[in-house]
């Protein structure tokens, strides 16, 4: 799964458009995931918006993620979900999965990110890297050096999120990051398809000027 630009759902930050019109939009800007986030709805609810979200993913070639539920993400057919330190182990989320389902876990130090790809996580997203407003039980920030720090420590791809926005997106895939996630930037912006595509470009200049830069290096 390609995670360039990972937009996570949210109603709250949304200006009053749904969870499905959030993913719509987000996939025409040219987002790589959608993740499908309300910590309100109930377990019928979200698989409802799931199954409209999964056709809307489908049909863009993008991937589908449900956060924390990963009761949701089975009934719904996703191709994941993202797990928090509090929520079920990966290692139990593992072993009641199908084969090619991708986990994600939020790590916040590079030990947690190595028991989470030792766990079999497909990814680790650190959470967060800067301040936000977004997600309120997530603490400050953890700044690029522990992204660095966790990037070189593992495997799997590293995702970042928290406080990212069209002005620092560049300095963290810079810093390593394999993709970005983002709320409010993105979801919360009058133009969201324009603001999508607009991140989109960003993280993919920055990630060829890398690997030019990786090429280089190596000559």
């Amino acid at each position: 799964m390609k995670y360039d630009l990972y937009v996570v759902t949210d109603e709250t930050v949304s200006g009053g458009r749904s969870h499905t019109e959030i993913a719509r939009l987000a996939v025409a800007g040219g987002a790589d995931v959608i993740q499908l986030r309300d910590k309100a709805r109930t377990c019928s609810e979200l698989a409802g918006i799931g199954w409209e979200i999964r056709a809307i993913t489908r049909s863009a070639g993008a991937g589908f993620i449900v956060n924390d539920r990963l009761d949701v993400a089975l009934s719904c057919g996703a191709d994941g979900v993202h797990l928090g330190q509090g929520d079920m182990s990966c290692v139990v989320a593992r072993q009641i999965s199908p084969p090619g389902f991708v986990i994600g876990v939020s790590v916040g130090s590079v030990v947690e990110a190595r028991n989470a790809e030792r766990d079999g996580a497909d990814y680790v997203a650190i959470s967060p890297v800067f301040a936000t407003g977004s997600k309120r039980d997530a603490g400050p920030g953890h700044g690029l050096t522990l992204l660095r720090e966790i990037q070189t420590a593992v495997s799997i791809p590293v995702i970042a999120i928290g406080g990212i926005g069209l002005e620092n997106a560049g300095d963290v895939i810079d810093a390593g990051a394999d993709g970005i996630a983002v709320i409010s930037a993105v979801v919360g912006a009058t133009d969201l398809t324009g603001t999508a595509r607009k991140m989109a470009a960003i993280v993919a200049e920055r990630k060829a000027a890398r690997k030019k830069c990786k090429g280089m290096a190596g000559l």
